[in-house]
């Protein structure tokens, strides 16, 4: 399938242009995103329908599984096509009690992207995202050292290209004083909307800005909107809530995650869905998480 069929057409990462409708893998791993998944050849049936249907940026990490995610695409994909971009994260991994402690200092980083490369069998990463912050979101702090780590193994050439994720406004600028970047991945959905500045600058600079979450965190007001839009043009709040997101800026690039390829065609589907002016409207006089309105 031509990926004309998916919603929201392209943005362009300096040299590599993807759909603006992605795949987030994280979901591919057992629970929690610990061990294999229940279902494998159903993992695998999920990635080979993402590409299928024209999608051409899947979002990874070691970490998922730990390891897990990465040899899914692997065994799904490879040989990748040559329109494929594979998008990964480094900067932390994953404990057996379920957690992420941070893994940033430059030896951590260094096999982190080696790891990656390894288990996804490329020779370069298309894009390494730094993960800052916690599973709390992100905190203050200089992300120096560790995006210094990385901007020197884009410079041998094991990197395409560069982002930041979990990361503060002023991180996003200290990053950008060391090397380009090409996107931002943080936490952001109707409910969330912290990043709303920060997306706009973005936008203006050519920088996409991927949400994480893209359907989680509703208020019981916001779920109220969504139902009520939903109902408007029958179909689902998630539906309502993927469209939003797209039609919010042109740079807001989509990896929403499923392990069921039935789900992923329902996600595209609901993605295209033609919002009107007073359903944007009302979904964005309600204030989310760290406004006070819009």
């Amino acid at each position: 399938m031509s990926s004309i069929s998916l919603p929201g057409g392209t943005w362009t990462l300096e040299d590599l242009t993807v759909t603006r409708f992605g795949y987030g893998a994280m979901q591919l791993a057992g629970p929690w995103v610990i061990g294999p998944p229940a279902d494998r050849e159903g993992a695998i049936a999920v990635l080979r329908e993402a590409v299928e249907r024209g999608i051409t940026h899947i979002d990874t990490a070691d970490a998922y599984g730990p390891r897990v995610t990465n040899q899914l695409i692997r065994e799904a994909l490879h040989p990748y096509a040559s329109s494929l971009v594979i998008a990964t994260k480094v900067g932390a991994t994953r404990d057996r009690k379920g957690g992420w402690p941070p893994a940033r200092d430059p030896q951590s980083l260094r096999r982190a992207v080696h790891d990656n490369l390894d288990a996804l069998g490329l020779d370069v990463l298309d894009l390494v995202n730094l993960r800052i912050g916690n599973a709390e979101g992100p905190m203050p702090g200089s992300l120096a050292e560790a995006f210094e780590t990385l901007a020197g193994l884009q410079r041998q050439g094991l990197i395409r290209h560069l982002g930041v994720s979990n990361a503060t406004a002023e991180q996003v600028a200290e990053a950008r004083s060391i090397a380009p970047i090409v996107c931002v991945q943080n936490m952001y959905n109707l409910a969330h909307r912290q990043d709303d500045e920060l997306i706009d600058k973005l936008a203006a600079e050519g920088i996409a800005y991927v949400p994480f979450f893209p359907l989680g965190g509703y208020s019981p007001l916001r779920s109220e909107a969504l139902a009520t839009v939903a109902a408007r043009w029958e179909t689902t709040p998630k539906s309502v809530a993927l469209a939003w997101l797209l039609r919010r800026s042109p740079n807001i690039l989509l990896i929403p995650g499923t392990s069921s390829a039935a789900h992923l065609r329902e996600n595209i589907v609901g993605a295209g869905l033609a919002l009107s002016e007073d359903d944007v409207a009302l979904l964005n006089t309600l204030p989310g998480s760290g406004e006070q309105g819009v």
